[in-house]
């Protein structure tokens, strides 16, 4: 009777074993399951944040007028700024070796558009013939507005894709087709593809015609610029804060506006913006990594825990291997190869499973800021190892305490 209740003393302490075992395994494979995870997806930020500004040119500096918000020599806040051909001309030579490309933007308005007997509620903008290497627009038929269709105050329109699919469905080509635009033909040159469809939803004339045919005068909405490339990203940065500063600074003088007058001009930097989103992902990845590590490190101290109950239930076990002659060394081994064991294909499984997860789903997850999310193989696996590394150390303290624990007290052990 005596030995059947030792036996299932013992049965009962395999289980016991095997449970603490599996969930210390799973502690470490979720840690590196959502480190992995968490990784992939601040990587899926940062693709999200570089496709949001491959929009525009990434050198790309913007202006719009704003409303003036400060009494500034005699003249009251309220007043609405309103930017001019002289505007864009007097930056423009100014500033011009600084500049890589440049284009004034008007929006056409209070216009009605046709094509045949349909009405279409596209807005027509009336830009420069930089405006297409400004904008990042890629041709898919035809060609954009070109030099010549300015000096000439030429009829003619760019379309973009969507309008392209949605209006002209019926016609091999919208090129050569005329759309009305308030009762004046424009010819269609060409058609557009952007990285959005509402982005594709504009009809794009030269910026002579959109301000001598529409009333326009020599009004302007919107001034884009774009800087030459520099060696590297900082320096790139540096050139845009300064330009933008003696844009602003040029306008505001041109307008008669206070110089702490921030609602007045606006003016925007892609490269300044993209430095503070790019600031934020990497935050975002180093608070990523804090949280699974920590995930990581409650792992590695159950593993290290659960080496502790191993030995003090092994006491006797490891008193009977060194009465029979094993070394220190043969005994911390023994434990450490268990410890090693756990954290290893525990560590392995969480890789497979998230980078799977990943595999599978990453391609087709695509939300705002947030575009395949993925990550680097190697530096997953690296983690793993590190992970292998630190279950060893885990297991060392357990170990080196079972190898000194004196053979007569192991085998006195109840």
């Amino acid at each position: 009777m005596l030995d059947i209740e030792r036996w299932q003393e013992i049965l009962d302490t395999i289980r016991k074993n095997k449970l603490r075992t599996f969930l210390t395994g799973l502690s470490v494979a979720s840690g590196i399951f959502i480190l992995v995870i968490l990784l992939g997806f601040g990587q899926g930020f940062k693709n999200g944040i570089a496709q949001e500004f491959a929009q525009d040119a990434a050198t790309s500096v913007w202006v719009w007028p704003g409303t003036t918000t400060k009494e500034y020599k005699g003249l009251n806040p309220g007043r609405n700024i309103q930017l001019r051909n002289s505007d864009y001309n007097f930056s423009s030579e100014l500033l011009a070796e600084q500049i890589d490309l440049k284009s004034p933007r008007i929006f056409v308005r209070n216009i009605s558009v046709n094509y045949g007997n349909e009405a279409l509620v596209y807005g027509v903008q009336g830009v420069s013939y930089q405006f297409q290497e400004i904008e990042n627009a890629k041709m898919s038929s035809g060609r954009f507005i070109n030099y010549q269709d300015e000096i000439n105050t030429a009829k003619i329109a760019v379309i973009g894709n969507k309008i392209a699919h949605d209006v002209f469905n019926e016609v091999d080509t919208p090129i050569g087709e005329f759309i009305d635009i308030s009762g004046i033909p424009f010819k269609i040159v060409g058609t557009f593809k952007e990285t959005e469809d509402r982005e594709e939803e504009r009809i794009f004339i030269p910026i002579t015609t959109a301000q001598k045919v529409f009333n326009g005068g020599d009004k302007v909405n919107n001034l884009a610029f774009t800087l030459p490339m520099a060696e590297n990203f900082d320096d790139a940065v540096a050139n845009s804060i300064k330009f933008k500063s003696q844009l602003l600074s040029n306008l505001q003088q041109a307008h008669t506006v206070a110089p702490d007058d921030t609602n007045a001009i606006h003016v925007w930097s892609a490269l300044e913006e993209a430095k503070r989103f790019y600031s934020l992902t990497d935050n975002i990845k180093l608070f990523f990594w804090f949280v699974g590590v920590c995930t990581i490190i409650a792992g590695v101290v159950g593993v290290s825990n659960i080496m502790l109950i191993v030995v003090r239930e092994r006491t006797k076990e490891i008193g009977i291997r060194k009465a029979l002659g094993a070394k220190p060394w043969s005994i911390v081994g023994m434990i450490l190869h268990e410890s090693i064991f756990i954290t290893a294909i525990s560590g392995f499984v969480g890789l497979i499973l998230s980078m799977g997860l990943l595999e599978l789903l990453g391609p087709n997850i695509e939300v705002d800021y947030v575009v395949n999310p993925s990550v680097n193989f190697n530096v997953a696996l690296s983690t793993v190892f590190v992970l292998v590394f630190a279950g060893a150390v885990a297991g060392f303290f357990p170990a080196w305490r079972a190898a000194n624990i004196h053979t007569i007290d192991a085998l006195r052990d109840e």
